[in-house]
Parts: C-alpha cells; structure tokens; sequence
C-alpha cells in the first residue's frame, strides 16, 4: 500500500544486504526463538511438562540439530547508509530470516524461497524489503565439526527409539555434505515486489551457473543502487538484469496506489468467501492473525487485504510476519495485524493464543478461517461475491480457491481460457471448453462449472479479450504472466474499490466541519464529532446497517474523516483522498438522483476498462530506460568469486554513487529530506513547520498507544515498558469510548453542534455496547496466567463464583430474592410497596446461566455486561469482582493492566458514569428469554380496601407482548409469574368481577417488577373502580413508567418519557391532583393540545428504533386524550350539586342528535353526512363493547380511535356546531368560540400524515 513511502529517496533501492551464517563467531543458538518456545512452555508448566520445556535448558536436546534455528547475522550492507533511511540493523536481520538460520545436508531440497517484508518507523513511514534465500555448502571446517559434536550430543540424550527415527535427518562428517541458509536482500522505498524479485534471482543465478555473468557481481548491485530511479507517478520503467531487462510501472496520481502483489494467490489460498470475511474484519478493525508456512503467504496475504481497503487505512498495529522472538505481541490488547509462521508440524490445536474473544484466524495454508462471534455482514454480500468470481473465472481462477495450492507454483498454473483458446484453435477440445476431460477430472471445477452456469459466465465470451491481448503481446515488454497478474490485480481492486464509491457516494454531506480554528479543533479533537453518523445511518438500507454502524466507530473511518476536515483544497489532499473524491464526484454524475435517497440497487463496477488500458499502456511503451550497468573502477583481482558461493561484495566502489547523478538527490542536507518525509504523508495542516510535526507525532499516537513494535532486543525492561504503553492506551481508549456512549444517549454534544436533539438508535446503541464488550475483553485478557475458556471475562467471573460458593456454606444468594440485607439496600422511597431487588453479582451470573439461549462463553459475558449495565451496576459488580486481590493475583500477571490499581480505580470510575443514562441493551436483546414479573395492587390508604370482596384481575402489556388476564388474590393483591419477555411495559388494563356486597374499589396505583433486571413501573391510578361509583367503570387501562430513582423522591409520579425530563408549560398550571378537575383558561388548555400533539409529532420524527411509547402520548398523563378532556370541561354545565355528568354523557346526547337528523332527512353535503356516519358508528361500537370500562374510559377509547383514523378535527367540527353544545355549555366555554375552535382544528390535522398505532389493549373488543 502506498501508506508512506520515503518519497526523498528518488532511487529504486536504498540498500544491498547480505545475511547468512558468521563463520567467526561460530554456531550461536538463537536465544531468542528459544526464548520464545521457553515462554510457550512455561505456559504449559502445569498440565503438559512436554517436550517445550526443554527449551529453556540452553540448547534444545529434543531437536534435532538440523532442525535447531542458529544466529543470522547481517554479513553486509551497502551502502554504509543513507541519510534519508538510516539502517536498521536489528529489524533488517530479523525480517530477512525470521527464524534465523536453517542447516540441510545434500538429502534435502535447496529451493531458493523469496519472501518480502515490511519495516515500519517511528513516523509511521513504510520501507519494504524483497529477500531471496537460498543454501550454499558449509566450508568451514570448525562448523561441521560443530555440528557433528551437537549431534553426538543430541544422540546420546535422546531415547534410542527416536534416535532410530532420526537417522533420515542425521549428519555425518565423514559422508554428508552441510548447507546453511544465506540470503540476499534489497530495501526499497517502495513495493515493486515483481522487479525486486527478478532481479535478486538473476543476481543469484548468476553465481549458481557454470559461466560467470558478463560482469563483475558489483556492477549491477551498484546498478541498481544507484543508477536506477523510481519512476515517476504514471511512468513505466525498464532496467536491465544480469541475464534480462526488468520492467516496472508506477501507477499515476490519479488511478489506485502502487500495488505489486499477486492478488490471484489470496483468492487461490483462501477463496472468495473466506477473502471477504477476513476483509470485513479489517474493516472493523477486530484482531487478525495469518498463520502459515510460508513467508511470502503471510505478506502476499496482509498486503492484499490492506489495498483493496482502499480508500481507508490500517491503522493499527501491522506485522506482516512476526518473528519469533515477539511472540509476546500477541498478548497486545490493541487491534493488530499479524502475520505467524507456522513449522508445518503443528496444528491449530497446538496454538496458544492470549485472547481469542475478538480474533479472526486465518490457517492459510488449509483454506480455513476462524470468525469471532457475531460477525456483521458486507453490505450486498452475495452480489459482491458474483462480481469478484466473475472477475476471477475470466482469468481461470475458481472462487472456491484452489485447495491443492501447495505444490509449487509451475504445477497450479491450472487451467487458464487462453490456453483453452489455443487449443480450440488447434481442435483439441469440444465445443464448449468446459466440457474438457482434463476439467472433469478435478472436483473443484466441477463445483466451478456450477457456478458458471448458475452466473451465466461463459467462457466463449472470455475468449475475445483473450485473443485481443494475444495480439498485443507483441509489443508487451513484460511477459504474459506478469500482465495477466496487473490485470487481475487491477480488476478485482477496482471492483472493491468501486464498493466503497458506492457506500460513501454521498458522504462529505456528513462531514461535519469545525466551526473554530484548526488548531484549537485538532487539540479537543478526540472529543469532537467529525461526521453526523445517525443522520448518515438513517438513509441507509437496512441491512446494511449492522456492518456499517460498527464500521462508522472504528480509527480507520475517523482518520479517513479527519484527513478530509484537515484538506479543504485540492491541490493539498492526500493521494488516495484526491483519487476516492473524484471518483465519489464521478459516480454522482452519474446518477442525478437526490444525493441522500440511497436504494440498495447492486451497481456493478464500470471503470475496470480504463484502469487496465492505463496499465497496458505504460507496458506497451516504456517511459524511461536506465542506464545500463557497466564495468566499475576495481582494482584487478577484484569481482572474481568462488562459483556456487555468494561472495561478500567489494565495499569500496559500492559505499557511494556517481557524485553528478540527476536521480540522487545528495546535495539537500539531510533535514530537509526528513521535514520532505514527513510533508509527504502531511496531513497538511496551514500551520508552520514546528506545529505541523507535533501534529504529525500526534497522529502517530491516535489510535492506540502503539503502532509498530521495536525490532530490537527484547529485554524484560523493554517488554514491561510495552505493557505500559498497552495499559495507558486502554485506559485512554476506554475514557473515549465512555465518553462517545454517554454523549451518544444524551445528546448533548450533537446539541451543541447544532444539530437540535439527536437520540441514539437501536443499532447504533448495540454498536457502542459490542465494542464496551470487546474492550472489556481486551481488558481481561491482558497478562492472563493462563488462558481458559475463549472469554477472560467469563473465565475470571466462574472462578469468583466457585470461590464465593465455597466460601459461603449457607449460601444467603439463595435466600428468597426479596429478602434485603441493610448494607446493600438501595435508597428507596418509603412509601414504595415494593422492595428493591437485593444486588448480587452471583445472582446476575446465575439468571445469565439459566438462560439456554446463550451457548458461548462470549456470549454470556456479553449478556452479562449488557444486564449489568440495564441495571446501572457494571462498575460495582466489577469493582467486586477485582475487590478479591488473592484471585486477581493468581489469574494475572504483576503487570496486567487489572493489577495497575491507579488505572484500574480511573477505569471503574469511567464505567460508573453509563449510570447517569437508562440502558435497555439487555431487555431489548434477549426477546424470547422466560423473565419473572412481580405485580402489587396499592389500594387507596383513605378509603381502607379491606371491606372489597371482588375478584380484581390485570393484564400487563409491553412492547413486545402482553400477558392475558391474570387473576389477581383479593387478600394479599399481589402475584408473581414468569413469563416471556414483554419489553419495556406499557400499559397495565385492571379490573374486577363486581361479585360480593361491597365491589366497589379506590385504586392508588399498580406496581410491576421485573425480577431480573430489577426495572420497577408504577401505573398511577388513583379513580374508583365500580358500579354507581365515579364513572361506574368496573376496568381501566392506566398507563405506566419507569421509576427511576430520580422520581422516587417527588410524591407526585412524574410520566413524561425520561427523554423529556423537563417539565412542560402545563406543570406550572396544574398542581393540584389530578382527582380534583382544575379550571384552566382558554389559553392554558390550548397550550395543552399543543404539547400534546407536539410530543406525538416528535415521536414520528424519531427513527423508528428510537421512539418511546405512543400510549404514553396519547392516555398518559397530559397526553391527547387529557388535554381533549380540558377541551369538553370548558364551560360545562353541570345541572345538579353532587351528581356528576360526564363529558360522554354529552357525547351520548349528540349521537341521539344526529341520528334522528338523519332519520328527518335533513339535507346536508356529502361530507358533513359521511362524517356524521362515521361518528355514530364509533360511538355504537364503544357503547356496545361487553367491557366494563366506564365512561372516561369510553372517552379515551373515542379520542384514541379518532387519532388513529385522523378523524378527530372533523368530530370536533361537528360537535361545535351541534345544538346539544347550545344547550349543555355556557356562552363563554371554548366549543362555542370560532376561532379557537378553529385553531384547535388546524392543530388536529397535523396528525394526519402520521400513521398511528394502538396498542390492542386500548382497543380490546372494538371490531372497528
């Protein structure tokens, strides 16, 4: 990837360098990759004291010498160095042979093996190396007889069972031949892998062949050293080798990035499926490792997923192989990129990995892939998949991957359709070319052939281009199997990269620009919002939203947005920034549809064309030659060598180049190649030089604490000093993330931008509380003893539970759950009937185990935290668990970030702060999960209930489900029953049977528990419930809430939702209870309508995910159905003292009214007749509902019916100009004013555009 190169170097290569063995110093073990299988072994210290333990014993017995890994040393670099890349001496040694030296005898294969690597430095600039390695016979005489003692050694130890074994890989001075591994290697800016590639096996061929090549070896190390430039952007390149030209191309400014990888193995090793599996989790930035033999797997591999990101960066912790002495990294609490090489012996099984909660595995060599839980889909997968395997079969490659990919590359050619066009051309094959013995044969094409009839593909139309490029190749200048690579490359990048065209075509309208300064914007810039993610969300199809609301979180999509806020010109933005925006400006032309209504329309990709005529061109005509390489100034003697032998290179002629060289830059002081450097991964700022370096180090350190670990020596201080770094990045990072969670659920921050309220939604809410879990992971995995079990979490939480249990005999946490102990209880009002749950961390486990839905250790630590956090008790249960310091100490080591106590007590109170917010992460998970519900009826304290002799019974709804009438015991009024999760609850409808002397009942309020996650509703009642009582209602539906601890200290029940917690304008009128009917003026009660209807227009603005109850806004406490209420009572006469009429009543006499009219024929319009049906017919429906409900409770069911089919405005039009209103109101009441009536009617029709639903237990035994 084109992240930074050190673009001050102008030259193709910076460095030469020779590894292999030093015959001075002799045979070293390598303590490092010993050190490293000692620190496996102590891990297995316990259980299997096996074969690993041996290896802390100095030299490893159990080995077989051949098969020990020795020293390499960096024999010699040239040139001595170069200002604008310094040398890096321990990296450079490390990554050339990564597991140090190989011995074979003449048994063995000597293959040559090229493999490429990648050095990251401090600033986060990339240089690459290619290295060739390959085996040349041991001469001296010291060494062999070294190795002849080690295996003395090794015989005698070991059992002579294994040492029959051992006698194939045995060495024996007197008749085996030594080889040891040597290497060759370039250091390059930048990654042209196919050129470096040839031209190091040239090199290498040409010591192995029985001619000597034309010149000395130095000519062409010094060639391409030093009179070889890059080319430049959109050039194409040719040098010679020492045997043949080597071409390279460098893409232009404005087509994708430098790439030079083959692609095609990828797919081969690990198939289309599998590819984009692990592509989605670099995505979301979750921890990767790549685990195979071979070096150049693991590189082709993390290089290939990182470009096809593009326009997004990697910007964490990237290695592509890991040597062996930094196995520790893999303890790394950050997301990471690695590569791990595997012995070949091993299987998965062996594999001890820190953490493995949140890990992708990627076994290349077997085609197989492990995924953390829960992975999100791609957005339009399945189209995506066609579309590469499209792309794939037209080069012959099957997207199911190639299992058989481990012979060498010559016998997987495969087949490809030009060969197949060839050999119909020469009438080999039948007419369609699939139909070939040869493809019968393999299973795989079998498979293949499936899909290509199932996408419709045929390969008759391949054969077109493949006849097209055939004639070209005459004048191609690189062969046919490197074109056919830059094609495939090129294709499927653009089809990746078109993906992302499509997913952000519209995303800098969500950009949200800094209103200050930039310096003051990059200093508070981790708090700050750079990009409006719910507005962005809700304009996108649905399924997309799992992947892309995690997606939205992660530090490559923040450092994508940030570079975007930090360029405002052109002619200053980033390379891959300029090339994704005018391709982003490209796609919007083309479709002039309205930049925000996204369809989840597949569009194919449509530019593969240009971009791989760019290509052909720039191959078809090179740009620029390089000079050839020619005979140096040596002294005579010099340049001969040994054959077979790669020599140590005359150091003299090679430490510099020609002093007037118009490539080599030499004459700019080094500094100003460094401030060069960094201007060229510049995320510009327009500040001066000084500011934009610390900008610059700043940026370094975002994303974690630690981007690239130190190849050097690993002593304990500079591992401790690692942990560190890990344990303050956590701690930061979890500082962040509380942050982001609390300002996403209040809304706060978005306020402040100027983006009036804006609430969380569903999905993003589960986003932010899936990475809380993944950290909280991370956390606990973090200087694991030992590893049980996939979640440390978990792990850590049963080992608390076990002790616990064996600590308390008589466990108290079985007691009845209501059963409180003094210290725990939680401040509660006194006058609360019902108890608060006791709160026991055990307890919490327990519900969590008993749930048989969770089947993973993952998962039920997910669960776990998310009830944890429904209950606001995450940061005391966890400060409980880490309060057993014996436990922590036995399950961590001293440097864990769980035994920092500073950190460890910020951390706890970072968590303590999700407390100030109500989470429902639990309750709107589990939705299928049996949860017991506790039910208390509060009958009046005035009028004593003990004289009732009824048989009350309720039915409690939720928003998920409701419960079906529940009898209800009339001596104790209370009741507990399990049932199927019903959401948050809604609506509590109560009753009696009006049977015995006395039914008549003054009910204060109903309380309903929850007995897991403890929420408590409280549905306020306070009205008679009876025949000739009050309304003469034998059942009500009331309307409930959350208590939440806030409401608990006010006597008065507060119902509006918890979002809107200030008081409305109506608080301040009404203060007295709302038994007794208050008299409000006009103004007041228009006010009234007007927030109620208000609160219902907000509700149906808010994404669907969002919205509270609807209930609540239309019976609720000053809901619709109250504030119409006010409406009727203006001015209402009432005829007689102590009789009570009732709003019904009057509605009652109107129906009379109008129907008679009807019946009298008196002719109206059209619409004032269908209006006055529709009335009446209501009106029947509700009077002869076989409910008891009162005629209040009649009224709520008109008002609700009315809102739900938009009828309301009209009623009250015909209500107003009714007689009956003449006769039953006073002059002064608000029915008989005809603006206000009519202000009220306009307010009604806004309810028209929304489309409003009714719980079924407010119209329960209407059939309308």
């Amino acid at each position: 990837m084109s992240t930074g190169f050190s673009s001050s170097s102008c030259r193709f290569a910076d460095y030469f360098v020779i590894c292999g063995l030093d015959t001075d110093s002799g045979l070293e073990p390598d303590e490092l990759s010993a050190l490293c299988q000692y620190i496996q072994a102590t891990k297995f210290r316990d259980g299997a004291r096996g074969k690993l333990a041996m290896a802390c014993e100095g030299e490893n017995f159990e080995q077989s010498p051949l098969r020990r890994t020795f020293k390499s040393k960096v024999l010699a670099h040239y040139p001595e160095n170069v200002e604008w890349s310094p040398f890096d001496q321990d990296a450079v040694g490390m990554l050339c042979m990564p597991k140090g030296l190989s011995f074979r005898t003449q048994a063995d294969s000597h293959e040559p093996q090229f493999h490429s690597f990648i050095i990251t430095r401090e600033d986060g600039s990339r240089t690459y190396g290619f290295a060739l390695t390959f085996f040349e016979e041991v001469t001296s005489k010291q060494i062999c007889s070294a190795m002849q003692t080690l295996y003395h050694m090794h015989n005698l130890h070991a059992a002579p069972s294994i040492s029959r074994l051992q006698r194939f890989n045995s060495y024996d001075i007197s008749r085996d031949t030594l080889y040891v591994s040597k290497c060759i290697c370039l250091i390059t800016p930048m990654a042209f892998a196919q050129a470096c590639h040839k031209v190091l096996e040239q090199l290498h061929q040409a010591v192995t062949s029985p001619q000597p090549p034309p010149l000395p070896l130095e000519s062409y190390v010094y060639n391409v050293l030093y009179e070889v430039p890059l080319p430049p952007a959109g050039r194409s390149l040719k040098f010679s080798g020492v045997y043949g030209p080597v071409v390279c191309q460098r893409p232009s400014t404005a087509e994708l990035p430098l790439f030079d990888f083959p692609m095609r193995k990828m797919f081969e090793l690990l198939g289309v499926e599998n590819v984009l599996q692990l592509f989605t989790c670099a995505l979301l930035e979750i921890q990767i490792l790549l685990y195979s033999q071979h070096y150049q797997r693991l590189m082709t591999v993390a290089e290939s997923i990182t470009a096809l990101m593009f326009p997004f960066q990697w910007q964490h912790v990237y290695v592509p192989i890991l040597p062996a002495s930094l196995l520790h990294f893999l303890d790394a609490p950050v997301p990471y990129l690695m590569g791990l090489h595997s012995n070949g012996q091993d299987d998965r099984t062996k594999l001890e990995l820190p953490q493995e909660a949140n890990l992708c595995f990627v076994d290349i060599d077997n085609h197989f892939i492990e995924l953390p839980e829960d992975l999100p889909q791609f957005p339009n997968k399945l189209e995506f998949i066609q579309e590469i395997s499209e792309v794939l079969m037209s080069f012959g490659v099957s997207p199911e991957g190639n299992v058989h990919c481990t012979e060498g590359p010559a016998k997987i050619k495969g087949f490809r359709s030009a060969d197949m066009v060839s050999d119909k051309r020469n009438g080999n094959l039948a007419s369609s070319p699939l139909n070939s013995y040869l493809l019968r044969e393999n299973q795989t094409i079998a498979r293949l052939q499936a899909l290509v009839k199932r996408t419709g593909v045929s390969l008759e139309k391949l054969d077109v281009k493949e006849n097209a490029s055939s004639n070209k190749d005459l004048k191609m200048q690189c062969d046919e199997e490197e074109l056919k690579m830059h094609q495939l490359n090129i294709q499927v990048r653009e089809v990746f990269a078109n993906r992302f065209t499509q997913m952000f075509a519209d995303y800098e309208v969500f950009v949200i620009q800094p209103s200050q300064d930039k310096e003051s914007w990059f200093s508070n810039r981790d708090q700050m919002q750079n990009f409006d993610k719910a507005s962005f969300l809700s304009d996108q199809p649905e399924p997309y939203l799992p992947f892309l609301s995690r997606f939205l979180e992660t530090q490559m999509f923040a450092s994508f947005i940030d570079s975007k806020i930090l360029y405002h010109d052109d002619e200053e933005k980033e390379h891959t920034l300029r090339v994704f925006d005018a391709r982003v400006d490209k796609i919007r032309l083309l479709n002039v549809r309205t930049p925000t209504l996204r369809t989840s329309m597949y569009q194919k990709c449509t530019n593969i064309d240009e971009a791989e005529k760019a290509i052909e061109m720039r191959l078809t005509k090179i740009d620029h030659t390089a000079l050839h390489p020619h005979l140096l100034d040596m002294k005579i003697g010099q340049g001969r060598y040994e054959q077979g032998f790669f020599p140590r290179l005359q150091s003299d002629v090679l430490s510099s180049g020609p002093t007037s060289n118009k490539w080599a830059k030499r004459s700019a002081p080094a500094q100003w190649r460094r401030k060069d450097r960094q201007k060229q991964h510049a995320e510009h700022l327009y500040l001066d030089n000084d500011q934009r370096e610390k900008y610059i180090q700043e940026a370094r350190n975002l994303g974690t604490t630690i981007r690239q670990p130190k190849l050097s020596n690993l002593s304990p201080s500079v591992i401790a000093q690692t942990n560190w770094k890990f344990v303050e990045g956590l701690l930061k990072e979890c500082r962040n993330k509380t942050k982001r969670m609390l300002v996403e659920k209040m809304g706060r921050e978005a306020v402040e931008l100027g983006h009036g309220e804006v609430s969380i939604t569903g999905v993003e809410e589960n986003t932010l509380i899936a990475s809380l879990c993944d950290l909280l992971e991370r956390i606990w995995s973090h200087g694991l003893q030992v590893k049980q079990g996939k979640s440390a979490l978990w792990s850590h939480l049963l080992h608390y539970q076990e002790s616990k249990e064996k600590r308390d005999a008589t466990p108290a946490g079985l007691g009845p759950p209501g059963i409180i102990h003094d210290t725990e209880r939680r401040k509660s009002d006194a006058g609360c009937a019902m108890p608060p749950l006791k709160i026991s961390l055990i307890q919490d486990m327990r519900h969590i185990q008993n749930i048989s839905e969770i089947k993973t250790d993952v998962g039920k630590a997910r669960a776990w935290v998310r009830l944890s956090m429904e209950k606001k008790l995450l940061s005391r249960h966890l400060k409980q668990l880490l309060s057993d310091h014996e436990l922590t100490k036995k399950l961590y080591k001293r440097y864990a970030f769980l035994r920092c106590d500073d950190e460890k007590e910020q951390f706890l109170y970072h968590l303590l702060s999700f407390n100030a917010v109500d989470y429902f992460c639990f309750t709107n998970v589990f939705t299928t999960i049996m949860i017991p519900y506790h039910v208390v009826i509060i009958p009046s304290k005035k009028l004593g209930g003990s004289m009732f002799t009824a048989n009350p019974w309720v039915c409690v709804s939720g928003e998920l489900a409701e419960t079906g009438v529940l009898q209800v015991p009339k001596n104790t009024l209370e009741i507990t029953f399990e049932c199927q999760n019903l959401g948050k609850l809604t609506t509590v409808q109560m009753g009696h049977d009006n049977s015995g002397l006395y039914a008549k009942w003054l009910v204060e309020c109903v309380m309903v528990r929850n007995g897991i996650t403890g929420h408590t509703y409280k549905f306020p009642c306070g009205r008679w419930l009876g025949k000739g009582v009050d309304d003469g209602s034998l059942e009500r539906i009331l309307v409930g809430e959350l208590v939440t601890a806030s409401t608990e200290n006010e006597d008065r029940m507060c119902r509006t939702p918890p979002m809107q917690q200030s008081p409305g304008m109506m608080r301040r009128f009404v203060t007295i209870s709302p038994n007794s009917k208050p008299k409000l003026n006009t103004g007041q009660i228009q006010e009234g309508v007007g927030e109620a209807i208000n609160g219902i227009v907000k509700h149906f603005h808010k994404p669907e995910k969002e919205r509270g109850s609807l209930t609540l806004l239309l019976c609720g406490e000053y809901g619709l159905v109250w504030a119409l209420e006010q409406v009727f009572q203006h001015g209402f006469k009432s005829p007689r003292l102590f009789k009570n009429v009732f709003i019904w009543d009057f509605l009652e006499k109107a129906q009379v009214y109008f129907e008679s009219a009807e019946q009298s024929q008196v002719t109206q319009d059209e619409n004032y007749q269908t209006r006055v049906r529709h009335f009446c017919r209501f009106m029947r429906a509700i009077s002869s509902t076989p409910r008891n409900i009162g005629k209040d409770g009649k009224f709520q069911m008109l008002v609700c019916l009315g809102a739900r089919d938009h009828l309301l405005h009209h009623w009250i039009a015909l209500l107003a100009d009714c007689p009956i209103t003449a006769q039953m109101y006073e002059d002064t009441a608000l029915l008989k004013d005809h603006s206000l009536v009519n202000s009220l009617i306009r307010v009604l029709q806004t309810l028209q555009e929304f489309n409003i639903t009714l719980e079924a237990s407010l119209v329960k035994g209407i059939g309308i």
